[in-house]
């Protein structure tokens, strides 16, 4: 099953907890802090697998989580990291943000990766606040939190040639004769429902990427029929055979609509460089009438080729005139996502909000991370907590903003109670 477009969530590794814990040995009372750093939370990468042509992978597995990295221990031991999660995809892979619509990245080559979340750092163990003042500091830092994501994926087939035409025309017959590929085929229309590749031999030393592209109707680019859904993977090839239905009643009206759906889809479609090739020359009817339709052809400027993708009637003679396209068409160019400007995210932002129960929540990243990170069964931990919100302003804030004893203040997952 040919599957182009997918949603999965994804989610990085937590860092791994710092670790409270002081040296203990015979002879030495007071050992002072050996807690251990935790070890850094796992990546999800997604990396390009040549062998891959679809999403079809991701048809049962739509979550994608990296592990957590390992705790401190004492003796100043660091917890180990965790490996990152690779999640493997067809080159012509399009991975876009689900909430925003932002491109995040474009992967066409064997190999090439792109991290869409980073894990979280190790918490810091308690030996890293020591200091002159607390020489047995009970507070370390829990590890820091992963991203979470949700993720649009969407699928270009990357081919060197493209064949195109209108339904029933002989496109998979076509790419049958060419390549030892197997679509379906039959004599009614839309019989492809989603493109195919193959793989043809034009020598010893040359093989060449055909897509068997579904069939286009008029309207085609505003999405009527199978529309949206495979002129896009018309973008990514260089260069086109327009393959037309000899028995069609008007071809060479067909070859204007199809050309006029491609420019309208983009502008760069229209511009590819093709190989126009009537089909169906088995056939005495079109026999017939490919004299008149040649003529129509060069009064437009186009040199076409009648063929037989059935009887395989000068098939290879097709293949190498789109092989003579091929060296003359320019190399695709490499599609990078425009820049998206941001805001820098100013760690010591916050708001203040009032919930409907009356409660307060406190809402910012830098806030809420800390509250994350932080050890509450450790008088020394929440101690330091206090000191954060105290330096970013946020006592003062739920102050002025009418806050009482006993109030109920939310911030992350945690809940705490507001004393002036």
């Amino acid at each position: 099953m040919f599957i182009d477009k997918v949603e999965i969530h994804v989610r990085s590794g937590n860092g791994g907890n710092g670790a409270v814990h002081f040296r203990r040995e015979k002879y030495v009372p007071r050992g002072g802090p050996d807690g251990g750093d935790g070890g850094r939370g796992g990546d999800v990468i997604l990396e390009v697998r040549s062998t891959l042509n679809t999403l079809y992978s991701f048809r049962h597995t739509t979550r994608y989580i990296a592990k957590d990295g390992k705790p401190g221990a004492k003796q100043k031991m660091y917890g180990r990291g965790a490996e990152d999660l690779i999640v493997y995809v067809p080159p012509g892979t399009i991975i876009m943000d689900h909430a925003s619509g932002e491109i995040l990245g474009d992967l066409t080559k064997p190999g090439q990766q792109l991290t869409v979340c980073k894990g979280g750092r190790g918490g810091r163990g308690n030996v890293h606040f020591k200091s002159s003042t607390n020489q047995a500091p009970r507070a370390a830092e829990k590890g820091e939190p992963g991203e979470e994501k949700r993720l649009r994926l969407e699928l270009k087939l990357i081919a060197d040639i493209g064949i195109v035409g209108v339904p029933n025309a002989g496109k998979s017959t076509l790419l049958t004769a060419l390549t030892n590929a197997t679509p379906k085929i039959a004599s009614y229309p839309f019989t492809t429902l989603e493109p195919n590749l193959g793989v043809a031999a034009v020598d010893e030393d040359t093989n060449v990427v055909l897509a068997d592209i579904p069939g286009l109707i008029e309207g085609a680019s505003q999405g009527i029929g199978l529309g949206h859904d495979f002129l896009r993977h018309v973008q990514r090839t260089r260069v086109l055979i327009h393959l037309l239905d000899g028995l069609s009643v008007d071809p060479v009206a067909d070859f204007n609509q199809i050309n006029a759906e491609l420019s309208v889809f983009d502008p760069a479609l229209g511009e590819k460089l093709q190989v126009v090739a009537l089909n169906k020359m088995d056939q005495p009817e079109v026999q017939e009438r490919w004299p008149g339709i040649k003529k129509q052809f060069k009064k437009l400027g186009v040199d076409a080729i009648a063929v037989s993708a059935l009887a395989r009637t000068d098939v290879h003679k097709l293949l190498l005139l789109a092989m003579q396209k091929l060296a003359q068409a320019p190399v695709l160019e490499e599609i990078a996502p425009l820049p998206v400007y941001r805001q820098p995210e100013d760690p010591r932002e916050f708001k203040v909000m009032r919930e409907i129960d009356g409660s307060w929540r406190v809402i910012g990243a830098g806030i809420e991370r800390a509250s994350a990170m932080t050890y509450w069964e450790h008088d020394g931990a929440v101690r330091r907590f206090q000191r954060i919100m105290e330096t970013l302003g946020v006592d003062e804030a739920l102050q002025k903003a009418g806050a009482q004893d006993g109030d109920t203040v939310h911030i992350g997952e945690f809940e705490l109670e507001y004393v002036e």
